[in-house]
């Protein structure tokens, strides 16, 4: 068994993973090491062919592998370690990390951790879509990989399930390459994506968006043919009278992510049910004394550049080992609030938070209460459930030392 030690150990290296790393080594920390089971870094980066990327960050629109290069590059500049191509079989909460690569089996005992695992896509397993099991049914971001990476067409006639912004992207490519795209499925009676991707893949491109329906059957012998689609009334359920057979040989599924975050959860990191993430400070450490979490483990972004701000956060205090004091007060979300990142505080000052709204909102004002004691207020004129909204509040001394539970809402 090889053994090495390390100031801040990072698993996972994709945008966030580096982001952190390039962090820490600024405030402090000498002995860095990156882990990827991939055997390239830059995560999902690799695949996004598309621009946009960076311009809140750089002020220049970059393609995903251009964005991801200038990291790359910029942590070798550091001499930060990277070691690809290792799967990480164990961590404890001693911040010991057994890990496995062609060189063998690695102790890696490391000062602080910093969990960036990324996520993962949910399959038509984690809704239940009755029918057939035929080939032609793929992930969106598996049918990606196949367009940008490999060159291959996942089909000719393609249905997407799911307005994910990954499943409104791969629409306009597919549509690029000469697909019969025949159009977006939604449950919801709104799109699941951010707004602009409708605009820009969908309404740009003739791609029809059908909201408030499903797919509710499967049909195929060994390649699809064709599913059976339906509209849902308010509580989901299905409108026997609407449903319609769309004749096709490929569905494509954008269905959202799940943070990736087993390694936390064998520790005993405590985990938000809201997020699938693990609940955090504001220094983004997790329930384990240093050990951080940031990235789509910690909570699913819309923009890389907002992962790899906060990235920063988790590398710096992970470099700093910030120690907090006894006193914590919790957050919570509250009316019209899906879900809030840091869930605890514990120390004064000024806090940057992360929101995310139920549904569409128009006119409406966010509240942080404490014993429906306003603590923080602002006017929202438009919110969706795709955006994601930062904003920061302070937060004395006197209310930290109270221990009490904070809500966050909107209300009129």
């Amino acid at each position: 068994m090889i053994e090495l030690d390390y100031d801040v150990s990072i698993i996972g290296g994709g945008p966030a993973g580096l982001a952190a790393a390039l962090s820490a080594k600024k405030n402090g920390a000498e002995k860095i090491l990156i882990l990827d089971r991939n055997s390239w870094f830059g995560g999902i980066l690799s695949q996004c062919i598309h621009d946009g990327f960076g311009v809140e960050e750089t002020g220049k629109s970059m393609t995903g592998p251009e964005y991801a290069e200038i990291y790359i590059e910029s942590v070798k500049k550091e001499k930060i370690d990277l070691m690809k191509e290792t799967m990480v079989l164990n961590l404890d909460k001693n911040k010991t990390i057994i890990a496995i690569n062609k060189k063998g089996i690695h102790k890696i005992n490391s000062k602080s951790v910093i969990l960036s695992m990324g996520c993962r896509e949910k399959t038509r397993w984690n809704i239940m879509v009755p029918g057939d099991r035929p080939s032609g049914i793929y992930t969106a971001g598996v049918a990606q990989a196949f367009v940008n990476l490999y060159n291959i067409l996942p089909g000719k006639n393609v249905l997407i399930l799911g307005s994910g912004d990954v499943g409104l992207i791969i629409a306009r490519r597919l549509k690029f390459e000469g697909v019969n795209v025949l159009g977006v499925v939604e449950i919801l009676p709104y799109a699941s994506g951010l707004p602009r991707n409708v605009v820009q893949c969908l309404d740009d491109y003739d791609i029809p968006l059908y909201l408030n329906h499903t797919v509710c059957y499967i049909k195929g012998n060994e390649r699809l043919e064709s599913v059976i689609i339906a509209q849902v009334d308010e509580d989901w359920n299905i409108i026997e009278s609407s449903k319609k057979e769309i004749k096709c040989d490929t569905l494509i599924l954008s269905l959202g992510l799940i943070p990736e975050n087993e390694l936390s959860k064998d520790i005993g990191i405590k985990i938000d049910k809201n997020t699938g993430g693990p609940i955090v400070n504001q220094f983004l450490e997790t329930s384990v004394q240093n050990i951080f979490a940031c990235g789509n483990c910690l909570q699913v972004y819309d923009t890389v550049d907002l992962l790899s701000s906060d990235a920063k956060i988790a590398g710096k205090y992970a470099a700093q080992k910030e120690q907090s004091n006894k006193n914590e007060i919790f957050v919570q979300p509250g009316e019209g609030i899906r879900q809030i990142v840091p869930q605890v505080i514990n120390k004064a000052g000024k806090i940057k938070f992360n929101i995310r709204v139920s549904k569409p909102y128009k006119s409406k004002t966010f509240y942080l209460k404490v014993d429906n004691k306003i603590i923080y207020k602002k006017k929202i004129n438009w919110a969706n459930p795709a955006n994601m909204i930062s904003f920061s509040a302070e937060i004395n001394s006197v209310l930290l030392k109270s221990n009490k539970t904070m809500e966050a809402l909107l209300d009129d």
